[in-house]
């Protein structure tokens, strides 16, 4: 059972797509019109205008889908059932973290996309941010985690640009609440971000509540208020894939579509509330 199988059920109440973070990423893609979606969760940062095939191993994310998003393959990210090549580029949008082999989705996001765009978490950044010290344990988990240089080396090599993070944020992860610290004492916002499941963060929260009602959240912190926006470490990674690559250097054909192996080809995928494709519905 994935982590969002357990915590996925109220996803939708706090999350949606940040139309800001949307338009970075959406740039970013550049003239992409074939795009998979890994870790793609209920299809937020989904761009409309663009031929898109998600990839989400939780059947509760799945089910969770609009009835008229994208259509969604049930697989993890280190064995994507997809050719070399196959899109015209590979997204990820904070889901990285979460895969069982970092390393191997990465490597396969550059396997099958021209392009690579990756909105992740620069570990370097950990520290910096107000809620960091409530909570000791997400500084452990964070400071354990793959920096923005791995990260770009398993990608080939990237490009990263700083994302801030608009004080309304719409999309209520982690750093999305900087300017409206009372949200992290509401356990609907937390059971929507997935540290709060991995940790326990009962004192870090009593703690701020008492720092709010006294007013020494404000004194320490206040001068924030006052932004319209703040780097918290968030970053976009675009990378040129090894298939674009290929596709330069090998002009008088088309790239070696190299289909997976059985093992990467989702067992008898079912629908789960939302339309789920075999390996041979991609293809057609």
């Amino acid at each position: 059972m994935t982590l969002y199988n357990r915590i996925g059920t109220t996803y939708e109440s706090t999350r949606s797509t940040d139309p800001r973070i949307a338009g970075r990423i959406w740039a970013a893609l550049g003239q992409a019109q074939t795009v998979v979606n890994v870790g793609a969760g209920t299809g937020h940062y989904e761009p409309a205008d663009r031929k898109v095939v998600a990839v989400e191993p939780s059947e509760v994310m799945i089910a969770a889908r609009p009835p008229r998003s994208a259509p969604v393959v049930r697989a993890h990210a280190e064995a994507l059932p997809f050719a070399d090549g196959e899109f015209d580029a590979a997204m990820a949008v904070l889901s990285d973290h979460h895969w069982r082999d970092r390393a191997g989705g990465l490597r396969e996001l550059r396997r099958i996309g021209r392009r690579v765009v990756v909105f992740s978490f620069d570990v370097a950044a950990v520290g910096t941010f107000w809620l960091d010290d409530y909570l000791p344990q997400w500084v452990e988990v964070a400071q354990s985690g793959m920096t923005i240089e791995e990260i770009r080396a398993h990608l080939g090599g990237a490009r990263v640009e700083p994302v801030a993070i608009p004080r309304d944020c719409r999309d209520g992860f982690l750093g999305a609440y900087w300017a409206r610290p009372e949200a992290y004492l509401d356990p609907a916002v937390r059971a929507n971000i997935s540290l709060f499941a991995r940790i326990d963060a009962a004192d870090g929260i009593a703690r701020l509540d008492e720092d709010l009602r006294s007013g020494a959240w404000r004194a320490r912190h206040g001068h924030l208020l006052g932004l319209d926006e703040l780097d918290l470490g968030y970053r976009l990674l675009v990378a040129e894939s090894l298939a674009s690559v290929s596709a330069r250097r090998t002009p008088a054909g088309p790239i070696p579509r190299r289909v997976p192996h059985d093992a990467r080809r989702p067992s008898g995928s079912q629908p789960v509330g939302r339309r789920v494709l075999r390996r041979r519905d991609v293809a057609s």
